[in-house]
């Protein structure tokens, strides 16, 4: 399969590019997109033929659902059987934005969407591209990360196209996204809503939205049906290993066999024997948002070993946090 580079550029042949990328995506057909948080890679969430070649794609395994992207918040009314205050207020305070709610699913989605469980996960996105794209559609539109399953995942078409090139039909090629990281995932299946999965959404700007917001209990068992995407112990991670260092042991863990890179939040010291040393900014969205950049750059240097420093304490750091941790967990352990 060859997959088609349609590029969005100011003007009409931005547009034609997005209605040639929702035309291929009512076929049932398989399309790269950017949104605010990664890439995603798009299929009509209602059709689970379509539905059922992302997994193909991606070589995902079908007890990890996905999410559904919608226009707006009538939009995802549709596929919940349930909306309550709470959904109402996190709607009203961080949509069309990088939230992913969990609530009762509608019968018309399909169970190969949530892994065969009762619930859904949905959310409005708030990139101008795949809110145009999803205006164009007319439908909801599902969508996990745009990457070969447990790979680092994509920030740019580049990304998307070095994981899927020749899986899928095409690449909306919309620019870097701005945020860097997944959504953040909020469960309201419960009479208390748990964050399943932090991202550039705290859980203290839940907790100021809804009041209580629990952390999971445990870990889902393996190969159980995962009630959010992004909870495989290996996750975001790129060919080479990845350890997390501390800050001030980098210069320590530099000794050793094959090639090394550094991800840090610091300059590369006089003297540092590495193969290559990015800096990132030292704030939490800065890190993110150039984090899976980062780890791609590395493996295509093909680096044996990738250190990265460790994110500092904080909610603001969480979403890093959990992505380091897993992108940082061995493949046998996975």
């Amino acid at each position: 399969m060859e997959t088609e580079i349609l590029e969005v550029v100011a003007g009409p042949a931005g547009m034609r590019a997005i209605e040639r990328a929702a035309a291929l995506l009512r076929e049932g057909r398989l399309v790269a997109f950017p949104t605010e948080t990664v890439y995603g890679l798009g299929a009509l969430a209602l059709d689970p033929i379509a539905a059922a070649r992302i997994f193909e794609a991606k070589g995902r395994p079908a007890h990890n659902p996905l999410i559904v992207h919608v226009a707006d918040r009538s939009s995802a009314r549709e596929v919940v059987a349930s909306w309550d205050e709470r959904a109402e207020a996190l709607a009203e305070a961080f949509w069309p934005g990088p939230l992913t709610l969990i609530l009762p699913k509608a019968p018309a989605v399909p169970a190969a969407i949530t892994a065969g469980l009762d619930a859904v996960a949905v959310r409005v996105p708030s990139h101008p591209v795949a809110r145009d794209l999803l205006a164009a559609v007319g439908a909801p539109v599902a969508a996990p990360s745009a990457n070969r399953y447990t790979r680092i995942s994509p920030t740019t078409a580049r990304h998307v196209e070095k994981s899927l090139g020749g899986r899928i039909d095409a690449i909306l090629d919309g620019g870097a996204t701005p945020i860097g990281i997944e959504s953040t995932v909020l469960d309201l299946c419960a009479d208390v809503p748990v964050l399943l999965r932090p991202g550039a959404i705290s859980i203290e700007e839940l907790r100021a939205a809804v009041g209580r917001v629990d952390l999971p209990a445990s870990s889902p068992a393996e190969g159980a049906a995962r009630p959010s995407p992004g909870l495989s112990p290996r996750h975001y991670a790129p060919a080479g290993g990845v350890e997390l260092v501390p800050g001030g042991d980098i210069l320590g863990r530099l000794s050793g066999e094959g090639s090394v890179g550094v991800i840090a939040r610091r300059r590369r010291p006089e003297g540092a024997k590495v193969d290559a040393w990015l800096e990132l900014p030292g704030e939490a969205d800065g890190f993110a948002r150039q984090l899976y950049a980062a780890l791609h750059a590395l493996e295509d240097a093909g680096v044996a070993r990738i250190l990265v420093e460790a994110a500092p304490p904080g909610a603001a750091w969480d979403g890093v946090r959990d992505r380091l941790g897993r992108a940082a967990t061995p493949a046998e352990t996975a």
